[in-house]
């Protein structure tokens, strides 16, 4: 019994090798992209030669969109005044307004006390039966909005207002 069961499986396997040593094969055969005669097997016709379209330039009067990194952008977003500069104030000036929002006497010193409120009347906001536990659904209230995204339409650049 114990032949059989080997024989069968090493049959199974041999067939299984065969048939990707066969797909690697059909894999590797070229399709001729041109028809026997020279004319094209389908699709458009290539743009001839000298025609704009074909070397990739654009239209007159179009002007190109420079490529920007997702550093450059992040760099840009920070550099309020466009100088080619982050100062510090420009650096913690996305800070401030939830700074501000901690510091509760106003001096300008974040004390402990101070960040512990924000923490604390999270969590007092979060326990709806008080009993300064939170339950999985409770702590499903914490999570973070998601950012809103705007229904203005978009901004339109300065160059469009000359015309």
């Amino acid at each position: 019994m114990g032949r059989i069961l080997a024989g069968s499986i090493a049959t199974l396997l041999m067939v299984a090798a065969g048939l990707f040593w066969w797909q690697g094969e059909a894999d590797r055969t070229a399709r001729p992209l041109i028809a026997q005669g020279g004319a094209r097997a389908q699709g458009p016709a290539l743009p001839g030669e000298g025609d704009p379209a074909a070397i990739g330039e654009p239209p007159p009067g179009v002007p190109e969109a420079t490529p920007r990194t997702r550093e450059e952008k992040r760099f840009d977003r920070y550099d309020r005044n466009r100088d080619g500069i982050i100062s510090r104030a420009e650096m913690m000036g996305s800070r401030a307004a939830a700074f501000r929002k901690l510091d509760k006497d106003g001096n300008n010193l974040l004390s402990f006390e101070e960040w512990a409120v924000r923490t604390s009347d999270r969590f007092a906001g979060a326990d709806a039966n008080g009993d300064s536990k939170l339950t999985r659904a409770e702590f499903a209230t914490t999570a973070p909005k998601p950012a809103k995204k705007s229904t203005r339409p978009a901004q339109t650049c300065a160059c469009d207002e000359e015309e």
